[in-house]
């Protein structure tokens, strides 16, 4: 990424640090449709989350802004983000306020699962400008951004807001992700309105092909680059699914191609897996084709596996990959 160099006076101890809901994930232990379904495993959830576990897996800091019930729900998950190496300082326990969770069908023919959410009203959507600590951001070198949180609440989309533009402010890189999630928003022309403009703040923007499209209303991968360089970001990557990812910055452009994948197990998670492999290789220092060919795998690799970071790989499985 094109980011100014962090002074010596002013080294981070973070690496990334991000926002977002974690919830309970109950995955269905039979192929049925979720009303019939009696057994369920429980795991875990939020697009965030995966990106924070993905990162930390491959070695790096990684700071965490959430809320989270005082119930089992929310202290199962605070469990597994410190055994997954997730800095808490900023996880905050509210026990005015469930902590959210989701349903999720078994798809054994590799398509996309039945989910259903419980997140109205949970303790993350109700976090606020009172969430984000004095330069929080300045503790890390890379904020990432999607766009679920600032559609769960008024209050979560301020949140997010002010951490941009202390980013901003501060010098610190911006990743976003769109990821769209229309039944959140109050309207798609509020939900185009606001993704946009947030993107307007990032460094690096992660669209997928079609959130591309309804974003930006270009109908091809090369203007939907066009549209977010010509706004601010200094790079983007368009993913393509199986056929790859195609990216652009100031000074390269090209497609990477999709890696092959003989059995898809679970498509969710593949799009935060994706992001893990981009923003790791780009903190790794390589260049911008190198990041979309590492996203490309990671997100082949979680395809593979049950649950939302299951398939996330340590360092030593993502180089033997």
């Amino acid at each position: 990424m094109n980011g100014a160099v962090t002074p010596a006076s002013d080294q981070p101890d973070l690496d990334v640090i991000t926002v977002g809901e974690a919830m309970a994930l109950l995955m269905a232990c039979e192929p049925l449709p979720l009303e019939q379904v009696a057994r369920f495993e429980r795991a875990t959830a939020g697009a965030e989350l995966n990106v924070s576990v993905g990162l930390a897996r491959l070695g790096f800091q990684v700071g965490y802004i959430s809320r989270l019930g005082a119930d089992s729900l929310g202290r199962n998950l605070l469990a597994f983000m410190k055994a997954e190496g997730i800095d808490l300082r900023h996880v905050q326990t509210d026990g005015r306020y469930p902590t959210g969770f989701m349903l999720k069908s078994m798809a054994l023919d590799g398509s996309d699962p039945q989910i259903e959410y419980f997140r109205r009203g949970s303790a993350a959507s109700h976090m606020s400008l009172n969430d984000m600590p004095a330069e929080v951001v300045r503790e890390a070198r890379l904020l990432h951004l999607t766009g679920i949180s600032p559609a769960l609440s008024g209050t979560c989309l301020d949140l997010v807001f002010g951490l941009a533009g202390q980013a901003r402010r501060a010098g610190r890189l911006v990743s976003f992700d769109p990821n769209l999630r229309p039944r959140l928003w109050p309207s798609q022309a509020a939900m185009v309105a606001t993704l946009n403009e947030l993107a307007e703040q990032a460094d690096l923007v992660l669209p997928g092909l079609a959130e591309g499209k309804l974003l930006t209303g270009c109908r091809h991968a090369e203007g939907i680059a066009d549209f977010y360089l010509a706004r601010g970001a200094s790079q983007v990557v368009v993913k393509l699914g199986p056929e790859g990812a195609y990216y652009a910055s100031a000074s390269e452009r090209g497609i990477a191609p999709g890696r092959r994948v003989e059995r898809v197990v679970d498509t969710v998670g593949a799009g935060d897996g994706f992001a893990v492999g981009v923003i790791s290789a780009l903190l790794d220092g390589l260049p911008l084709s190198a990041a979309a060919a590492r996203g490309n795998a990671v997100g082949a690799r979680v395809v593979r596996f049950r649950g939302d970071c299951e398939g996330l790989p340590t360092r030593a499985q993502l180089d033997a990959a």
